[in-house]
């Protein structure tokens, strides 16, 4: 039995290292067949991060110790929470005690920190603004974040989210209560934000929109490809969250067979297609919105946190 968990622990990081850069290539297939383009297909982000890996490494000369440590900390974070969540089973693994959803929120902070302290590091125009830009998001993006995670706490009387999965698909009245619908929303609008797809929050090239390419633009070769990947996984961890946590609850495996766990996983990619199809629509149909018009949404999804918080108090 220990040596089926230990497995299945394992199987859950493997899961969110081996398959985040399909999930990317997915939504980038889908937006731009939204767009009536073909697109490169959804095994592209593994092609680029393959041709990246096999490139030399450029080190600008104002780099520090923070310019080698940011990716590794980036990746090295992503791949801890898969330990914390239901990824493949709704039941607790070995070391899923070892922190909560708050928890898991902190240490995938922790990475993004770093690769704002990185960009500040190598003294680059562009890392500066991207950086500065990436703080005045947090600044909303974060309460926000973590009074979610309050009003998920209140709601299950508790922040392991397992106790949370199992309490939506025990009580389907809590459900559909207006109180976990709000938590839902507010989440939605905090995936939009932190997988770069808000419209003022894009990963281009484009001076305007820069934020999360400007803090990486000096990095190049396998040290990019880590921060890459490390944001692919990044989006895969917090649509988990999103699917099996508070909005699809179901199809995770049960007992831990091996059946299971095939099942678990290919539930997993019908509810990262459903997300990811309305990600996409809403980035699509959303007019672009300058910079300074921002904390719009997140200030919308602060307000939808603070009714589901004084709806628990009411219920």
């Amino acid at each position: 039995m220990i040596t089926r968990d230990i497995l299945l622990q394992i199987a859950q990081v493997l899961t969110t290292l081996l398959l985040a850069p399909l999930l990317q290539g997915a939504i980038l297939q889908a937006q731009e067949r939204v767009q009536r383009s073909q697109g490169p297909g959804i095994f592209q982000p593994y092609r680029d991060l393959w041709k990246l890996f096999h490139k030399q490494i450029v080190v600008p000369e104002t780099a520090s110790w923070l310019y080698w440590a940011a990716p590794i900390v980036a990746f090295t974070t992503t791949l801890t929470v898969p330990i914390l969540i239901p990824v493949l089973t709704n039941f607790p693994l070995p070391l899923s005690d070892m922190g909560d959803i708050l928890g898991g929120g902190l240490i995938l902070t922790l990475g993004s920190f770093m690769i704002t302290l990185a960009g500040l590091d190598t003294r680059s125009a562009y890392g500066g603004i991207g950086s500065s830009r990436s703080v005045m998001v947090t600044i909303l993006a974060e309460p926000t974040l973590i009074l979610v995670f309050v009003g998920i706490t209140l709601l299950a009387k508790s922040m392991l989210p397992f106790v949370v999965n199992h309490l939506l698909v025990a009580q389907p009245w809590i459900y559909w209560g207006p109180t976990h619908l709000f938590l839902v929303a507010a989440f939605f609008v905090l995936i939009l934000v932190e997988t770069d797809r808000l419209p003022i929050h894009s990963s281009t090239h484009i001076e305007v929109y820069m934020i999360e390419e400007a803090r990486i633009l000096e990095y190049s070769g396998p040290m990019l490809a880590i921060l890459r990947w490390a944001s692919m996984m990044k989006q895969f961890i917090l649509y988990t969250i999103f699917c099996n946590v508070l909005l699809f609850p179901w199809a995770l495996s049960i007992q831990g067979t091996a059946i299971g766990v095939v099942g678990s996983i290919g539930a997993l990619a019908i509810k990262f297609l459903l997300v990811a199809c309305v990600v996409v629509l809403v980035e699509t149909v959303q007019s672009r919105l300058r910079f300074y018009r921002y904390q719009e949404p997140l200030a919308a999804s602060f307000m939808l946190a603070i009714l589901a918080i004084v709806g628990t108090q009411l219920s």
